[in-house]
């Protein structure tokens, strides 16, 4: 069903007449005819019962009538968001879900203060979810962790992981905790940790497993429920709340490198000279920031 059918059986029900329904569309009344001769012989209905004077919708065409205004809103909704996202001036930038979000934050304000009227759409996933959006053509950017060096990211900042206590903790003063010396802590699973196995497999080489008492997918959640004393996590190093200690743990060791993600196709010539302020400014940001 052609939508050209659709605007003219519209302007009819809106002008009650074959003849100001076809001025309204710029064509002949012939054209417009014909057009919803053919538009009825699809639905197999008469849509209009016609007289000398005006037409009326039939009952087929009453039910008809809210569907064919249902149809061209969301085409017209459609298209006018296509618009604005081709003449927006904005980076798609998708942000690893354990990337701290005041690490994300400062890099925005910052940018957006040198660069006004730019534009991010943010979106938040996976290693894997980031690299299917970079590969679809979905993403302009993405921070997350390079594991391989290559061209196609640029490293930003390197960092390691460290337990997280509440302040009050009886450890918080501690120089270096052991996984023993948490056998009777409660833990908290941040589920999107990516050295989830590593962390778990350092308690039971040690015979330890602490009590789970929460688990959750949100980092921020996790730290907030740390400061609040009802458990104790493993965090990346750049994680930071007034009320929790960040301690190394004898023994684990593993790091991680944060990168920005260049992107995997050529984007279009009005973002060009954005995304490379951006990504010159991402680049010069964490080597002269703390995270």
């Amino acid at each position: 069903m052609e939508l050209y059918l659709l605007r003219y059986f519209l302007a009819v029900v809106e002008t009650g007449s074959f003849t100001k329904a076809a001025q309204a569309c710029l064509i002949t009344q012939p054209t417009l005819s014909a057009g919803i001769k053919r538009l009825e012989d699809q639905l197999g209905v008469d849509l209009f019962v016609r007289n000398n004077r005006r037409v009326f919708l039939t009952t087929a065409g009453t039910r008809f009538l809210p569907r064919a205004k249902a149809i061209l809103h969301e085409v017209n909704m459609a298209s006018a968001e296509i618009t604005r996202t081709e003449q927006a001036n904005s980076l798609r930038l998708g942000v690893l879900q354990t990337v701290p979000a005041a690490v994300v934050a400062r890099l925005l304000s910052g940018f957006c203060a040198a660069h006004p009227g730019v534009r991010f759409d943010l979106y938040d996933g996976s290693e894997q979810e980031l690299l299917n959006r970079l590969d679809e053509r979905g993403l302009d950017y993405a921070l997350s962790i390079r594991r391989v060096d290559d061209d196609t990211s640029v490293p930003l900042f390197e960092e390691g992981y460290k337990l997280a206590l509440a302040a009050t903790h009886r450890l918080a003063q501690a120089g270096e905790i052991r996984g023993e010396d948490l056998a009777d802590d409660s833990m908290i699973v941040r589920s999107r940790c990516e050295v989830l196995s590593e962390t778990s497999r350092h308690f039971t080489d040690r015979n330890v497993r602490p009590p789970l008492v929460y688990r959750t997918a949100q980092d921020e959640r996790a730290l907030s429920m740390v400061g609040a004393s009802v458990g104790v996590t493993v965090m990346p190093d750049s994680y930071e709340a007034p009320d929790v200690v960040r301690i190394p743990m004898q023994g684990f060791n593993p790091r991680r490198t944060i990168a920005l993600f260049l992107p995997r196709f050529t984007l279009p010539q009005r973002l060009a000279e954005t995304a490379q302020a951006f990504a010159q400014f991402t680049i010069k940001h964490f080597s002269h920031a703390p995270t």
